[in-house]
């Protein structure tokens, strides 16, 4: 796989995430894939397995969200043979009536045509203070 067909397995990931597009998203991750969270959140961990990151980490984050407030915009990638580092930012309506508005980065690496791992940076205390109000936030998990 060259570093363009990783970079474009990463931007059509992102971009089905900013769409919606749950076929892609799905299509995107290899079956044992794990993606890394790292910091003190209820989300922080690795998560392991397509079913996984989908349904439970990118599925539970999608709850805290008002359903058609999400805006992610890809702000640029920089490749390097399999590995693809993405930076986007991801601005929304809260379900606790906060406005969310981060920039993060996530480490993509991609086999095959499929993300094998990511391991994704973000404003974590602005995560907390806005998706995950309250003691449970702080809990050290990760």
């Amino acid at each position: 796989m060259t570093t363009s067909d990783a970079r474009a397995v990463v931007v059509r990931y992102v971009e089905a995430v900013r769409d919606g597009d749950a076929d892609v998203i799905h299509d995107s991750f290899a079956e044992d894939a794990t993606w890394h969270y790292p910091g003190s959140l209820p989300v922080s961990k690795v998560w392991h397995g397509r079913a996984e990151i989908i349904d439970e980490f990118l599925g539970g984050m999608g709850t805290v969200f008002v359903p058609g407030t999400v805006e992610i915009e890809l702000v640029g990638t920089i490749a390097e043979g399999d590995r693809v580092v993405a930076e986007w930012t991801s601005k929304a309506t809260t379900v606790y009536g906060g406005s969310y508005g981060n920039r993060c980065v996530g480490i993509y690496t991609v086999r095959d045509g499929k993300i094998v791992s990511v391991v994704e940076y973000a404003d974590t205390q602005h995560v907390a203070a806005t998706l995950f109000p309250g003691p449970a936030a702080h809990d050290d998990q990760g």
